[in-house]
Order: structure tokens, then C-alpha cells, then sequence
């Protein structure tokens, strides 16, 4: 796909190669998949809302995972990238302190 702001639910269900339905239900499912919406309602997915999609049909279809089981997961690989973010701006605030008492 072309680097885009917005696609629209037929772009991305033919990516994925589902229904936009399904699309749509997952939507219901999962909180943190919410796109942007216009005024007539037509749904716009951004990047990050396709690379989630992404993760949602990889553990449902090849995975063979439950949606409650996707859930879980979704939240174990977040609050873990959430870590080692918090990790690494610790590490490299120690450095910079580290730096600094050198210099005084």
C-alpha cells in the first residue's frame, strides 16, 4: 500500500483479505482499534490501526486463538514494550546523570 495518512475499510479488508464486516466487529471487540470517523460515518484506518489488525488476525487466524485470548495477549505484549521503553529512558537518564557528576 501506498504510504498513506488514512485508508478507507475496503483498503484494509482487502489487505488482510476479510470481510469489511468482520473488520467492523472487531471494532466492537477491541478498545484500543477505534478509527477515525467522518461525519457520514465512514471509517479511516490509520497505520497503527492496520498493523493492530494486523496482530488481531495473526493470533485469531493463525494462532488459532480466542478473542478473549487475543486480548490477553495484546495487553501482555504492551505492558511489556511499555517496560522496556521505561528500561531504556532509565537507562539513558542514569548515563546522562552519570555524565554529569564527571563534568562537575
Amino acid at each position: 500500500m501506498a504510504d498513506k495518512l488514512y485508508y478507507s475499510i475496503g483498503e484494509v479488508s482487502s489487505l488482510l483479505g476479510v470481510n469489511a464486516s468482520l473488520l467492523r466487529y472487531w471494532e466492537t471487540q477491541f478498545t484500543s482499534l477505534r478509527p477515525h470517523k467522518n461525519n457520514k460515518g465512514t471509517r479511516y484506518y490509520t497505520a497503527g490501526d492496520i498493523a493492530l489488525l494486523k496482530q488481531i488476525y495473526h493470533l485469531t487466524r493463525d494462532c488459532g486463538y480466542t478473542l478473549d485470548g487475543v486480548r490477553d495477549q495484546l495487553r501482555r505484549s504492551t505492558s511489556a514494550d511499555d517496560r522496556a521503553q521505561l528500561v531504556d529512558t532509565l537507562t539513558q537518564t542514569r548515563e546522562f546523570l552519570l555524565q554529569l557528576k564527571a563534568t562537575l
